[in-house]
């Protein structure tokens, strides 16, 4: 019986390296199962066999991302906006054509960089330097309607909009 048992260790490791993890994912998974490891270090103490403790963190790992985490999730997401990213953060915001855009082909200013563009309605055709509105991005492509058919600005565009930028260009 010299075996020193180290198992809590481990579970030790885990839970904290776990817990480190899910600071940079923000998904509340890895945070769920940082939780069956501590789980698992506590029956550790309490003197069950590594069976037990795996069982432990299997157990409570299930239960608290079946349990726990939705609940997480829907108050987390209360408190804290989605707030749209990459492409999908264009889409409400304000262009300048660079050139006639058709419901072929065309191409805009968006946030400062040039984008190829189509426009959202068959027939459709918007000469150079018109203001437009982003309807959807489809792949690398700026789907844009007139601004007064397009609908309004989504509240989360930052107060550095595209408007002032297409304003800056054109002086």
């Amino acid at each position: 019986m010299n075996d020193i048992e180290v198992h809590w260790l481990w579970w030790l490791v885990g839970a904290v390296g776990l817990g480190v993890l899910e600071i940079l994912t923000l998904d509340l998974v890895l945070l769920m199962f940082a939780g069956g490891a501590l789980a698992a270090l506590i029956s550790s103490q309490l003197g069950a066999d590594i069976t037990g403790q795996v069982l432990t963190f299997s157990i409570t790992s299930v239960v608290l991302l079946i349990g726990l985490r939705p609940f997480l999730l829907r108050n987390l997401r209360k408190r804290t906006p989605v707030t749209e990213t990459n492409a999908a953060a264009h889409v409400g915001r304000h262009a300048l054509t660079l050139s006639e855009v058709t419901d072929r082909a065309g191409s805009i200013k968006l946030v400062g960089e040039t984008w190829s563009a189509r426009a959202a309605t068959p027939g459709g055709v918007f000469g150079p330097d018109e203001q437009v509105r982003v309807v959807r991005i489809e792949g690398a492509t700026a789907i844009v309607d007139s601004l007064d058919t397009a609908p309004q600005d989504p509240p989360d565009i930052p107060a550095t909009s595209p408007q002032t930028e297409i304003q800056e260009d054109r002086t």
